[in-house]
């Protein structure tokens, strides 16, 4: 299961009262105050770790709490602090505050965390308040309240390489046969909902994620088949693949199919036309492969890959495109 977005409710901890006490012990007359304080309550912290995928994990939550501290006790005996609540979330997680609609933070890389919810501070016992005008003190404070807000976590998928077209274009098919990866597959329109990714490795001591992305129609820019859903994970990709089907089921013309796609990437963000993008025909097992690569040649004036993930014909040159890219342009700058 995929999930790429949840609204929770977090809650620091509250810090621990302070304590009201005084020495008492035979043979030590006139004991003092000696009241300890409350233990600090536990943030709640987000931390973005690899190997985490998905927001599945805080899906069937939608409170999520740290531990109090404890009060303070007699014998200058602090309060125990609280334990922080850490929520593990993929990295390209944002974190947006659901009031007031800003981004808290845009966790974009493994290894980054933050407290986006401080917890309250423990309070002090009387033995704090004594002094040479006050011995026998009697006041102590209460422990402060931990932060409380809700929060939208929303996920761009972060990928290398992200695998672009209309349904049925063999996204799915291909990512399976370069990676590890096993998507469902079948003979029918979107068959990809959520987003899929493989780790692709190239020899010993190469490798890069690539993610298939569920296809595009026309209109998507204005959530034609949940086409802002699938948009947003495209912003996340470095270099796209851009994969047409040589004789589409619906008769529809490839070379527009392409065409229609670049401008739904343009309507959705701009700068994704800026982004690296090798086109593919895939397929290349069908008699119209080799006409319909000519045609993108010549109108794009730059060189199609033919393909077929059945056979594997031309997926050694698709891979060898991938890593001049990746290697002229680090995907580092495009994930932003």
């Amino acid at each position: 299961m995929f999930v790429d977005r949840v609204k929770i409710e977090i809650q620091a901890g509250k810090g621990g009262n302070g304590c009201s006490s005084f020495r008492r012990e035979k043979y030590v007359p006139l004991g003092g105050p000696d009241g300890g304080d409350g233990g600090d309550g536990g943030d709640v912290i987000i931390s973005a770790e690899s190997g985490v995928d998905s927001l599945v994990a805080l899906s069937h939550r939608k409170q999520w709490r740290a531990e109090n501290g404890a009060n303070g006790q007699g014998s200058l005996r602090h309060g125990r602090q609280g334990k922080s609540e850490t929520l593990r979330v993929p990295p390209g997680t944002i974190v947006i505050d659901a009031k007031n609609n800003f981004v808290i933070k845009d966790l974009s890389a493994a290894g980054e965390h933050f407290v986006v919810a401080r917890s309250g501070k423990g309070g002090r016992g009387n033995a704090h308040f004594k002094s040479s005008t006050n011995r026998a003190p009697r006041n102590y404070t209460e422990g402060g309240d931990g932060e409380r807000r809700q929060v939208i976590l929303e996920l761009k998928v972060i990928a290398d390489v992200g695998l672009i077209g209309r349904p049925n274009a063999g996204k799915s098919t291909l990512l399976s046969r370069l990676s590890r990866a096993r998507p469902e597959i079948a003979d029918y329109p979107f068959t990809t909902k959520f987003p899929n990714l493989g780790l692709v490795e190239v020899g010993r001591d190469r490798s890069f994620v690539l993610a298939d992305i569920p296809g595009l129609l026309e209109g998507a820019h204005v959530g034609v088949g949940l086409g802002h859903e699938f948009l947003k994970h495209i912003q996340r990709a470095g270099i796209l693949v851009h994969l047409v089907e040589p004789a589409p089921m619906d008769g529809t013309d490839p070379l527009k199919n392409y065409l229609s796609i670049r401008e739904e990437l343009a309507h959705y963000d701009p700068e994704l036309l800026n982004r690296p993008e090798i086109p593919v025909v895939s397929k290349c097992e069908l008699l119209e492969a080799e006409s319909v690569a000519a045609q993108m040649s010549d109108h794009l004036q730059r060189p199609v890959i033919c393909i077929s993930a059945v056979t594997g014909t031309g997926l050694p040159k698709l891979i060898e495109a991938i890593l001049e890219h990746l290697i002229a342009q680090p995907h580092e700058t495009h994930r932003r």
